[in-house]
């Protein structure tokens, strides 16, 4: 039987209630900003940045943290269309109404004023 993945024995744990797989999951590293360590994640800076902010938009996160996290998306390397990207498959996730409250929040968070009533087409 193969070994089992770092990643696969984090999901065991975590599934357990591990408490300090639980802390190293959630308390971000001073150094990545990235709650697990990179070994774990196989994903670069980059693709961990917009899984965050996806993450964030999801929730409804506030103006204040999806700027943030755009910030750090843009400086990984993300740019606009790769942000919008995002939003757009989140939306899927997050329904109508959360598309509805977050897209404004992520035009501020971008750096423009989100429109007021757009026109039907």
């Amino acid at each position: 039987m193969p070994a089992e993945s770092e990643l696969r024995n984090l999901l065991r744990r975590l599934a357990a209630n591990d408490e300090s797989s639980v802390r190293m999951v959630l308390v971000p590293s001073p150094i990545s900003g990235s709650p697990a360590p990179r070994s774990v994640l196989g994903l670069d800076r980059r693709t961990r940045s917009l899984v965050h902010l996806a993450a964030l938009m999801v929730i409804g996160a506030s103006t204040e943290s999806l700027r943030w996290a755009t910030e750090l998306a843009c400086t990984s390397g993300a740019d606009d269309d790769a942000l919008a990207a995002v939003f757009v498959t989140a939306a899927a996730v997050a329904g109508s109404a959360q598309v509805v409250a977050t897209a404004p929040r992520l035009a501020l968070a971008l750096g423009f004023e989100p429109a007021g009533e757009v026109a039907a087409h």
